[in-house]
């Protein structure tokens, strides 16, 4: 999922999720594995293991933001990603692909090509797919912003664990 940057684990989005969702489904077990400034392709070296150690039902997959502020390029990312989401398939684990983004200082054509990596790996695949997940956060108020313009603050953290909660109920119920 996701480690918290600058604020308590208690404090960021996956700990709050796990906390609701197991209030709404009991037996639901979260595991969160992030590593702070994680890329795609430590999460892949990382996930096989991963797997094997807790067999999930369902992976959420919210990577890429480093590769893109380090410069990695769009290739390597989407087939770091998809191959993620292929190694969770083969054990038939249900994948939900979470769309980050750049800050606009990047520039509307890196940040549009780079939206495109999550866009097309969910359609390729056909998992579930949270596109764009600091809009409402990102540009609305600055206090739901680190001084980063990257990380959320923990002001921000319930709005973005709402936003997994109801994506991961409709998946989880249906």
């Amino acid at each position: 999922m996701s480690a918290a940057h600058n604020i308590p684990l208690e404090q960021g989005w996956p700990q709050l999720f796990s906390n609701n969702i197991r209030s709404s489904l009991p037996q639901t077990t979260i595991i969160n594995a992030s590593i702070s400034g994680e890329t795609t392709y430590g999460g892949l070296q990382r996930l096989p293991q991963l797997l094997q150690q807790h067999n999930p039902t369902h992976l959420i997959i919210e990577l890429g933001g480093n590769d893109g502020l380090r410069g990695l390029g769009f290739d390597q990312s989407s087939e770091n990603l998809r191959q993620m989401v292929q190694l969770a398939q083969a054990r038939e684990t249900s994948v939900l692909l979470i769309g980050v983004r750049m800050p606009p200082n990047f520039g509307a054509a890196y940040n549009a090509r780079f939206q495109q990596v999550f866009e097309n790996v969910a359609a390729e695949l056909a998992i579930h797919y949270l596109p764009r997940f600091l809009d409402g956060i990102a540009a609305s108020d600055p206090a739901l912003m680190q001084a980063d313009g990257i990380h959320p603050t923990a002001i921000a953290q319930p709005l973005l664990a709402d936003k997994v909660e109801k994506r991961m109920l409709k998946i989880l119920t249906h």
